[in-house]
């Protein structure tokens, strides 16, 4: 049963078989010029689904191998104009009911790539695709509610007569990077936690002198990675088994996936370094105007001194600096105890079901079924909250 299910999800049988084999592709059959002009003239950012980030990450991270995807291109099939990452939903929570699932893309941002120039085609073609391929509904995780992708989809679902679910949301924390870095963390902060910042910063001077460093260059971002995935792994990550240089999988897309978005200026690693000892570091994407605060990995042996902070102070003055830079985007969870008061902007991120069908009764199972899971799972989380402490 579970086979049969997935099989009509992903490959109908009979006559459908060849055109949902069309509709639903490797994400590794997408010509990869096609995509880079897609994403630069994408509605909406989105550093993570990205070429060079997205295919290192369905190559060899650890359970996000071998996505597929949402194609769109428009009537003179000659040039990309929508892409959604997705894989079943069988493989995403072993639901066995004919739905796609956002393929995450190890990031917490999973809104598609449309096209400026064409939302609404672009969107319309991506629903026919989910439809040919045999799906019943989509399930995107991780997309900013009120963003011009959702929005575009939005649009024609209304058209259509349908209308999207939100199964869960949250608000996230953001960076208005168009304001003076001094008086953002001055009005965020107040004066008060700031002196007490200097004063934690003064501190770690006694260990040598404080640098924030931004590697960019091919010579540069690859020592710097480095450095960041030994502070990664020498902290709770790492006594968790979660850092990323502890699977051979995730090591291997971090170390491909970063150096090649450094050759397009896409990203960079940031350091805070007292003296020779580096103290904190961070990986942060760029896409259009728009930053993402990927990871930070901090020695803990200096939290005293509140590093993680210290180097997101000097991160925020960075971007608010920098002209090509409108906003960031923390892709933090919500209500991060470090982010949040530093970063105050705020948008809605959430998980979105959509029908592609009217009235139609495997779209109210896929729901029910996505309920309970989310029940199940909260409850395996408290449980492992409870023996972790």
């Amino acid at each position: 049963m579970v086979d049969i299910a997935h099989q009509a999800a992903i490959n109908p049988a009979s006559a459908r078989g060849a055109a949902a084999a069309r509709a639903l592709v490797p994400l590794t059959a997408i010509e990869a010029g096609q995509w880079r002009a897609l994403a630069q003239q994408a509605i909406e950012p989105n550093g993570y689904y990205l070429p060079d980030w997205e295919l290192a990450v369905s190559a060899t991270a650890r359970g996000r191998t071998d996505a597929s995807a949402l194609a769109a291109f428009d009537g003179s099939s000659s040039r990309l104009i929508g892409l959604m990452p997705v894989i079943s939903l069988w493989r995403a929570w072993k639901i066995p009911l004919p739905a796609l699932v956002s393929a995450h893309p190890y990031g917490t941002l999973c809104s598609p790539l449309i096209d400026r120039a064409t939302p609404v085609e672009a969107a319309t073609r991506l629903l026919q695709q989910a439809r040919q391929a045999g799906a019943h509904a989509l399930v995107l995780n991780d997309v900013a509610l009120d963003g011009a992708a959702m929005n575009s989809l939005g649009e024609v679902l209304s058209r259509d007569g349908l209308k999207p679910r939100v199964l869960s949301s949250y608000i996230r924390a953001s960076l208005d990077a168009t304001q003076d870095g001094e008086t953002l963390l001055h009005e965020a902060l107040g004066a008060k936690k700031l002196k007490e910042l200097r004063r934690q910063r003064h501190r770690l001077e006694e260990h040598g002198p404080v640098a924030f460093e931004v590697a960019r260059r091919p010579d540069e971002i690859g020592p710097a990675l480095e450095t960041f995935l030994q502070l990664e792994a020498s902290g709770w990550k790492g006594k968790r088994g979660t850092a990323l240089i502890q699977h051979a999988g995730d090591a291997a897309f971090i170390r491909r996936a970063v150096p090649a978005l450094a050759e397009t200026a896409q990203c960079e690693v940031i350091t805070l370094r007292a003296g020779t000892t580096p103290v904190a570091a961070g990986i942060v994407l760029r896409h259009q105007d728009r930053a993402f605060f990927f990871k930070l990995g901090i020695d803990e042996r200096f939290a005293r001194y509140s590093p993680g902070v210290q180097l997101t102070l000097d991160l925020t003055r960075h971007l608010c600096a920098d002209p090509a830079i409108a906003s960031a985007d923390s892709t933090a969870s919500a209500d991060h105890p470090m982010i949040n008061p530093i970063w105050r902007g705020r948008f809605a991120i959430g998980d979105v079901l959509i029908p592609l069908r009217r009235n139609d009764p495997v779209v109210a199972l896929i729901h029910g079924a996505l309920a309970a899971h989310g029940i199940a799972y909260a409850a395996a989380r408290r449980a492992v909250r409870l023996l972790r402490k």
